[in-house]
């Protein structure tokens, strides 16, 4: 089969096209892959950057969408179905990959193949970060970082459907537009939305801030919480890994909450189920409904990673594997 294989850790100039032999399924669900979401960790991989380092050649890629060819007895989807998952060991840049039988999911009938790409990561981690991590409760004012992204666009999806009121933070104008499409409340732009906040809520503040840019953003969001308001640090899309004087923390009551959705599922993976569950009522009802962004060929899966790499990306970038 043919898939995407890092040889060098150069960033996504080190991507080949090759031949590798198919995976066996044998524990695990067997997906004729359609579509492959491109996420943040697959750029930072490429870099060798990545918590996770596995040595090179190897397939990225943790987020697909395709057809069932194998399942083994019990898991909650079958051959033929089309299905959703993703991938601990990665080999997600491929015509065909492998994933456990608790992170194969049904893909709800009125979305595409490239729309479910991007949904396990970046739905189950917003919706495990405002539920689970932040406890998020409904008439609560909840602000997203990188709103018009992959993690962003699902957060402002999320919090809707959990009831919150949803302010956006964004770079440009073009973003705006996204995260207004994704259903938030009110947008600002980054360079001034310290301000946007504080009129929005009448001085207040929001109850909630979900991050994962990290950096001067994390800096800027804490002067924004309100009175036993809730920091979520999802990731650090800026590079800069903040730092925090915990007397501020004590003397306003606001706490900073760790949001590591991947290593939870390792001690937990029934969850997954959980959140599953509610994100698909959720669908049912049209909140939650995935932005997809730039959909490139299979061919062209360095220049999708480095969409992401000039901060130019809106919604989920996908690889388009193959017709489906």
């Amino acid at each position: 089969m043919r898939a995407l294989q890092l040889q060098r850790l150069t960033g996504p100039e080190g991507l080949e096209m090759v031949d590798v032999p198919e995976p066996e399924a044998g524990d695990g669900v067997l997906i004729d892959v359609v579509a492959a979401g491109v996420s943040f960790p697959d750029l930072l991989l490429t870099h060798g950057q990545y918590q996770l380092k596995p040595e090179v050649p190897f397939v990225p890629g943790v987020e697909v969408a395709g057809v069932v060819r194998a399942a083994p007895a019990g898991a909650r989807v079958k051959p033929g179905d089309r299905v959703m998952g993703f991938s601990f060991t990665l080999g997600g840049f491929a015509e065909a990959c492998v994933v456990a039988p608790e992170m194969a999911f049904p893909i709800p009938e009125t979305w595409s193949f490239e729309q479910a790409a991007g949904v396990v990561m970046n739905y189950h981690t917003a919706h495990f970060a405002l539920h689970r991590r932040g406890q998020v409760r409904a008439g609560e004012t909840v602000l997203v970082h990188g709103a018009a992204g992959g993690v962003g666009t699902a957060a402002v999806q999320v919090a809707k459907g959990a009831g919150a009121r949803v302010l956006a933070v964004v770079g440009d104008e073009r973003k705006a537009e996204v995260a207004k499409r994704a259903g938030a409340d009110g947008v600002f732009l980054l360079k001034d939305f310290q301000a946007g906040v504080r009129e929005a809520t009448d001085g207040r503040g929001a109850d909630m801030v979900l991050d994962p840019v990290g950096g001067d953003v994390f800096d800027k969001s804490l002067k924004v919480l309100a009175p036993e308001g809730r920091l979520l640090v999802v990731g650090f899309a800026s590079g800069q890994i903040p730092s925090v004087a915990v007397n501020r923390l004590l003397l306003r009551n606001v706490s900073v909450v760790g949001v590591a959705w991947g290593s939870f599922l390792m001690q937990a993976p029934e969850v997954t189920g959980t959140i599953a569950k509610d994100l698909e009522a959720l669908a049912a009802r049209s909140i939650v409904n995935p932005v997809v962004g730039r959909v490139f060929p299979f061919e062209q899966g360095a220049q999708a990673l480095r969409e992401l790499e000039s901060r130019q990306a809106v919604g989920k970038v996908v690889l388009k594997v193959k017709a489906g």
